[in-house]
């Protein structure tokens, strides 16, 4: 059994990296002093572009970047693991990545991932986003070491992907990050019951936070940072404000929901339909 505090932000990112940075350093520092001991932040926590050549004129490498660094350090200072829901980065081709980093109590990077799905949809109110068209996918399933257990890592349009989560579910994952800037459109129909089916079919802990309000860019995200249980309940709902919520986790319940519904044990292999 592991017991620990869990702390998710709630933001409104910006276009400028500077500005993000102070706004979210005081919030990881309130939620470290509230006794949380894993602390998480939304996708593109470190900036929101405008446009393409706002993207490529702001991002830097991971190495060069400020706001990865100074993450790096609050988590030293602070002695808390502290996951970066994501950064864009300068990737080793003309894209970006969209990559979730995982900060150490020592202010060490242990786990790294890159966005697998990438969402490219018109939608019916207009709204458009090809994310293909700017970010390279990443190829691999990330599982971190943690203290207080095994965190499956994964971004926002991949919750649309079961297949993600019970693979890393069957690979030992006690808790799956959800970092997110969901459209408000699709937030309203679909965020709570995809989180919450995720959690239910993998008997883990979801930790999801999000985006919330309407951005610089003129983007809008839908916000509702939660956290569930393996069971599927909603421990802590963050609503539309900016703001950080937090639940008192128990490993003991992961293994739990997993007796009372050992679905994991259960698949089985078959051929495809004719």
């Amino acid at each position: 059994m592991s017991e620990f505090r869990v702390a998710c932000l709630q933001t409104c990112t910006g276009t400028t990296p500077e500005d993000n940075l102070a706004a979210l350093t005081p919030l990881i520092k309130e939620a470290a002093q509230e006794g949380a001991e894993f602390i998480l932040t939304p996708e593109t926590c470190n900036f929101m572009p405008q446009n393409k050549v706002a993207r490529c004129a702001t991002m830097q490498s991971e190495n060069d970047d400020k706001t990865v660094a100074s993450f790096a350090a609050l988590a030293a200072e602070l002695k808390i693991t502290l996951l970066a829901g994501s950064f864009i980065l300068a990737g080793d081709s003309d894209k970006a990545v969209n990559r979730s980093i995982c900060f150490n109590p020592f202010g060490d990077v242990v786990a790294r991932y890159d966005k697998i799905h990438l969402f490219d949809v018109e939608l019916d109110n207009g709204e458009r986003h090809s994310e293909s068209a700017h970010y390279k996918a990443g190829q691999e399933a990330v599982i971190a070491e943690l203290p207080f257990g095994k965190l499956g890592m994964t971004v926002c349009y991949d919750v649309r992907f079961p297949a993600l989560y019970r693979s890393l579910a069957m690979h030992g994952a006690d808790f799956i990050s959800v970092p997110a800037a969901f459209t408000k459109m699709t937030g309203e129909a679909h965020w709570h019951v995809l989180l919450r089916a995720r959690a239910i079919e993998t008997g883990c802990f979801i930790f999801a936070p999000a985006q919330s309000g309407t951005h610089e860019n003129g983007r809008k995200t839908y916000g509702h940072s939660i956290i569930v249980s393996p069971w599927g309940r909603v421990l802590a709902d963050a609503g539309l404000e900016t703001q950080i919520i937090y639940a008192d986790i128990n490993t003991d319940q992961v293994q739990m929901a997993r007796r009372q519904i050992p679905a994991l044990k259960h698949s089985r292999h078959f051929d495809p339909p004719v």
